[in-house]
């Protein structure tokens, strides 16, 4: 945690695309921007799908990113306009309630989220005006939380355009929160790392209360990233959140099950905490309380005691309210198995054995099985690019972000690294088209970049 308060504020240095940036503004509103906001997208190296259960995760910001140039004025409008021409421009006024339409999830709600946050913190009757141009570098829709990052800038913008001040972790756990208005129920982890990730380490983010500790990875092997080019929005789709509602059954069943008031729990860490067993005692129990056969909702109900009604209020989500069977068995273990891979991974990196490579990879391997098998968030292409990788010569890969699509990170040894980037360009990219049209921007290498961020002109 932070005893200062955040260091937001770095003069602007010679930055190509900042310049870029600042030249689109000045051509579209005739004026200089004031500042600019910088928020980083991340790729998370484990702990998958547990954020939301309570659990830590281990993530790095990487240097793709959102950034937004921003003047400040009393027009009584904030209008927004991106580089990409395929996202339209949006202007909203200042007086009016901001509406964020939950069933059409387009990239201007996804800021407007960090405007309202900010808003509502603050109780701000009228908002500044500001006129905004967005820049993108982080792939859409491939589990690099580019809607993350773009929630953290809006927020970050917001925040610097109406004079207030918050801590880095206080704007983490708000831009979580307000992420949730376009129907996302996340865990905190992109926004986490948007703002707490310092340049050169990965991190630990734990939650409640929320912290970031420092890991250093092995210098022996560098982190590729690799998108299989299925875009997979988590707004638009409810299977995020038929995951987030399994594992909130699951929780109940639990709790339900070894004599605990089941009201009272949301989270798998906290039926865990409350019980005082180790994540392996979880495990057992997962297999001795859950039958992997799907639940019905008429078996819940009767576990559970309680109503259909409440049912549908209580557990679901809006966009899971057609659901009528629950893996909860696989979600569990999937859960308590991969929270337990995050504290070895980290142990691995912190004890730095000789061998730390080969078992960092091997963790990596088990979280993608796992992902696969028993939580079924991955897809065909993400099992056939991680197999590819694999062969080609990295020690771990695995789906990274939500999956059902998106990106896979893969821990390649440093002297494998230029045969892995071929191999991978050649059996994945290059026989596809469309795939081969996209790789620039679908294979890099990357490492630990810098969080959120204001620049301002010297």
């Amino acid at each position: 945690m932070e005893a200062n308060p955040p260091k937001f504020k770095t003069a602007i240095t010679a930055n190509e695309r900042l310049q870029n940036l600042k030249n689109t503004f000045e051509t579209k509103y005739g004026e200089s921007p004031l500042f600019f906001a910088y928020a980083p997208g991340r790729v998370n190296l484990i702990g998958e799908h547990i954020d939301y259960c309570g659990y830590s995760v281990l993530p790095m910001a990487i240097e793709q990113s959102i950034l937004s140039a921003v003047s400040v004025s009393n027009s009584g409008t904030i209008t927004l306009a991106n580089t990409n021409p395929q996202y339209k421009d949006f202007t909203v006024l200042c007086s009016e309630d901001i509406v964020i339409d939950r069933e059409n999830p387009k990239w201007h709600y996804y800021f407007l989220c960090g405007v309202k946050g900010i808003q509502e913190k603050f109780g701000i009757a009228s908002l500044a005006g500001m006129s905004c141009v967005v820049d993108g570098t982080i792939p859409p829709s491939s589990g690099l939380s580019s809607s993350s990052a773009l929630v953290c800038c809006a927020g970050l913008a917001t925040m610097e355009a109406n004079q207030k001040s918050l801590s880095k972790v206080a704007l983490a756990e708000l831009c979580a929160k307000c992420e949730r208005y376009i129907g996302t129920e996340g865990g905190g982890m992109d926004q986490s790392i948007s703002f707490l990730a310092e340049t050169g380490t990965a991190k630990l983010i734990e939650f409640q209360p929320l912290r970031a500790t420092d890991v250093k990875l092995p210098d022996g092997a560098v982190f590729v990233i690799s998108n299989c080019c299925v875009e997979m929005n988590k707004a638009a789709s409810s299977h995020f959140n038929i995951r987030v509602v399994e594992c909130r059954i699951a929780t109940k069943m639990l709790a339900h099950a070894r004599g605990l008031d089941s009201s009272r729990f949301l989270k798998l860490a906290q039926v865990q905490t409350e019980l005082k067993a180790s994540l392996e005692e979880m495990l057992v129990m997962v297999d001795e309380v859950l039958h992997p056969e799907p639940y019905s909702r008429e078996e819940i109900c009767k576990a559970l005691g309680v109503t259909s009604e409440l049912f549908n209020t209580e557990l679901l989500s809006a966009n899971t309210q057609h659901m009528t069977h629950f893996k909860l068995h696989q979600r569990a273990k999937h859960v308590y198995s991969e929270a337990a891979r995050v504290l070895q991974f980290k142990n691995v990196c912190d004890t730095k054995p000789a061998e730390s490579v080969r078992l960092l990879g091997d963790l990596m391997n088990q979280s993608h099985a796992s992902c696969r098998d028993l939580y079924e968030c991955s897809c065909p292409e993400l099992d056939q690019l991680v197999d590819i990788c694999l062969n080609s010569g990295a020690v771990g890969s695995r789906l990274t972000g939500a999956g059902w699509g998106g990106c896979a990170v893969s821990m390649v040894p440093c002297e494998k690294m230029e045969s892995f980037l071929k191999a991978v360009r050649e059996a994945y990219y290059l026989p596809d088209p469309r795939r081969a049209a996209m790789e620039k921007q679908s294979l890099f290498v990357t490492k630990p970049g810098g969080g959120a961020s204001i620049f301002l002109e010297e």
